[in-house]
């Protein structure tokens, strides 16, 4: 018998007959989804606010420093949140999470110089990775997988509100409130969640008598720091082959490794190597890493084809994305409850990693002329398939572990599918600029070719309007190059997801509620909210 079919289901008080939350668990996941709704929406609001801060406060040559020191703390405290919520009880950690993330937000409000707001942008990123694994786990404890699929597509449908909405509400409140409400913004909203979970949920509490990690803790964070600047920086900031990249690669590969090995003698660790001997949870992470990849490129590069080609301001660019955002949602709530309904999930990435590819194979054939109708058309697979695989694979992944591993797999779960996001957008990046570069050079010389890229080859709507014909059709035809070669890579990723969706094995989803003491089922809980 397997590890996923030997996991005992669990009991949850709060969902009633056939499966449906009874209100109080209902109140619990509004809770839950603005705590989401705030770690989602935070950078992509700051975003359209940064011209503004940086004209205040100054301090331009750091600007990415304000966005980088959020990411880098939300990746590497993620597995620490999920690994603390597993052993001291999940409330807690994540209402101290919560906390957390308002404390920063605040001060990142207050903040009168850049080094104090990336400072505080730090702190906000640490409340920011509790909230993500906070939420997936709490969800995992309170809700059967059997009926998870839907709520979990909810999750998705909160993503893409954030990303449709960020740009505007961040514009909005920038323009009529001043940047400060961009943080302070937050604080309501926070409230409100803080309140309602801590009220109405009620989870089991624990007191592990195993010592915390620290060294597995330490190792991790090194190695997670070390990718992510890699990232961040190479092809930027600094030269692929210049010794600080080179130092960063190596420092972040031999952390990992002894992280790795401390792992396997930790007595209690951070990130337990035996969940990785499940074949579903394992064949999940490389999927979500992949859509990781994937998404975050798309979400990268399809706006910059739209602002250099096809002329769309920055709002705009965030509202022309609207057909690949929607069909990921819609998809993702269908296939959610379609999972419900069936029990059924393998077909979803099978399905789902076809879409992707057709979507991104259709996206890297756009020229100089294809329209906005076109593009949009063309996202709508890639969405879809995106849609199908989102939260399938924490679902999947979440089902092939005991519950005492729920946080960790969570956390796991989310940290691949992140760091798949910063090695896309690097590597995608890399190779736009190159293939920018080298049609720009085939068309006006190799001097003209290296004054334009020296920015990483992105070049300002303003600016570009103001090119000479020969030197603006050269740069058009250098984006679209770009983007081809982005794109057709993309899809051939996006094959390796359809790989590894071919080899999961359908393990039936724990079920709906049984009856305590059933025949054949030993519950674990109780897991419940109280009544309302």
């Amino acid at each position: 018998m397997s590890q996923a079919e030997s996991i005992s289901p669990p009991v949850v008080k709060g969902v009633g007959e056939g499966g449906r939350p009874q209100r109080s668990v209902r109140v619990v996941l509004l809770g839950l989804m603005i705590a989401m709704l705030l770690a989602m929406l935070d950078n992509m609001i700051i975003g359209t606010a940064m011209p503004t801060i940086v004209g205040e406060l100054g301090g331009l040559n750091h600007l990415s420093w304000v966005v980088t020191a959020y990411t880098l703390a939300t990746a590497t405290s993620t597995p620490i949140w999920g690994k603390l919520g597993d052993m001291y009880g999940r409330k807690g950690i994540f209402l101290t999470s919560i906390v957390l993330f308002l404390f920063g937000s605040a001060l990142s409000g207050l903040s009168q110089s850049m080094n104090e707001l990336i400072a505080f942008r730090a702190v906000q990123g640490l409340g920011a990775g509790g909230l993500m694994v906070g939420v997936m786990a709490i969800i995992g404890d309170l809700i059967p997988p059997r009926e998870r699929g839907k709520y979990q597509g909810m999750i998705a449908g909160v993503m893409a509100l954030a990303m449709i909405g960020g740009p505007l509400v961040g514009g909005f409140i920038t323009d009529n409130w001043g940047w400060r409400w961009s943080f302070y913004i937050n604080l309501p909203l926070g409230v409100v969640a803080l309140i309602m979970v801590s009220i109405v949920l009620h989870l089991p509490r624990k007191r592990s008598q195993s010592r915390i990690d620290y060294l597995g803790a330490g190792l991790l964070t090194v190695g997670i720091t070390a990718l992510v600047l890699l990232t961040t920086w190479g092809g930027t900031q600094y030269a692929w082959s210049s010794p600080i990249i080179i130092g960063l690669g190596v420092g972040g590969v031999l952390a990992l490794a002894a992280f790795v090995l401390a792992q396997t003698r930790a007595a209690e660790p951070v990130l337990p190597l035996r969940i990785f001997r499940n074949r579903n949870f394992s064949l999940m992470t490389v999927i979500g890493f992949l859509v990781g990849f994937v998404m975050f490129g798309a979400m990268t590069f399809l706006p910059l084809y739209q602002q250099s080609v096809q002329g769309a301001s920055a709002t705009n660019s965030g509202l022309l994305l609207m057909p690949m955002l929607l069909g990921m949602m819609v998809v993702s709530v269908v296939a959610g409850r379609m999972t419900s309904a069936t029990g059924k999930y393998k077909i979803f990435p099978v399905i789902g990693s076809p879409l992707m590819v057709v979507g991104l194979y259709l996206l890297s054939t756009m020229t100089v002329h294809t329209t906005r109708f076109t593009s949009g058309l063309f996202m709508v697979p890639l969405g879809m398939g995106m849609g199908f695989l989102m939260q399938i694979t924490m679902l999947v992944a979440q089902n092939s572990v005991e519950m005492k591993d729920m946080g960790v797999a969570s956390s796991s779960t989310t940290l691949f599918r992140t760091i798949g996001g910063s090695f896309g957008v690097a590597l995608f990046g890399a190779l736009y600029t190159h293939q920018v570069t080298a049609t720009m050079a085939d068309r006006l010389g190799p001097a003209a070719a290296a004054k334009l890229s020296s920015g990483g080859a992105q070049q300002s709507p303003k600016a570009i309007e103001h090119f000479p014909a020969a030197v603006k059709d050269a740069y058009f035809h250098g984006v679209t190059s770009g983007i081809h070669q982005v794109f057709l890579w993309g899809s051939a990723m996006a094959v390796l997801c359809f790989v590894a969706a071919i080899f999961v094995k359908e393990i039936p989803l724990r079920g709906a509620t049984p009856a305590p003491g059933a025949e054949g089922e030993t519950p674990v809980g109780p897991l419940a909210v109280a009544e309302v």
